[in-house]
């Protein structure tokens, strides 16, 4: 008699979408206050840490397709978190910059992140999330 494949939470794809889905909604409803959503946090932030990056190099960090970044991106642009500009070297190219209201909303939007951090190193350790950050990294370096 054959044995019975195993369970879904076996899967690792499976356990990954399913951790993911639980931070993003959390981290979903604190940002809500603030009338965002997860992918403008992340959008924000990887600007406040490079910024000037085009589009595609935009997309590939905040983890989006290219149009749904540039619907997102010209949303930003209307209300002053973000500008474009041509890049210098190849006029074909768009640079993303964040404006100054955009780098004080990001760091309006820090704490909600940092609390989250806080909460998961509480109920896991810090020994647990460094390991766990460790790993995460490992299985994205293997996948891609």
């Amino acid at each position: 008699m054959p044995s019975s494949p195993p369970s879904i939470t076996h899967h690792l794809a499976y356990v990954l979408a399913q951790a993911h889905r639980g931070v993003h909604t959390r981290f979903e409803k604190r940002l809500k206050s603030e009338g965002v959503q997860v992918e403008h946090w992340r959008t924000l932030r990887v600007l406040f840490d490079r910024d000037g990056l085009s589009m595609g190099e935009l997309a590939d960090r905040v983890l989006m397709n290219h149009p749904a970044l540039t619907k997102m991106i010209d949303k930003m642009v209307t209300t002053g978190l973000v500008h474009r500009t041509l890049d210098p070297q190849d006029n074909r190219r768009v640079n993303i910059f964040l404006t100054d209201k955009g780098r004080q909303f990001y760091e309006r939007l820090h704490p909600h992140d940092e609390k989250l951090q806080s909460e998961f190193e509480a109920a896991l350790g810090a020994k647990k999330m460094q390991t766990l950050r460790h790993l995460l990294n490992e299985v994205i370096e293997r996948a891609s």
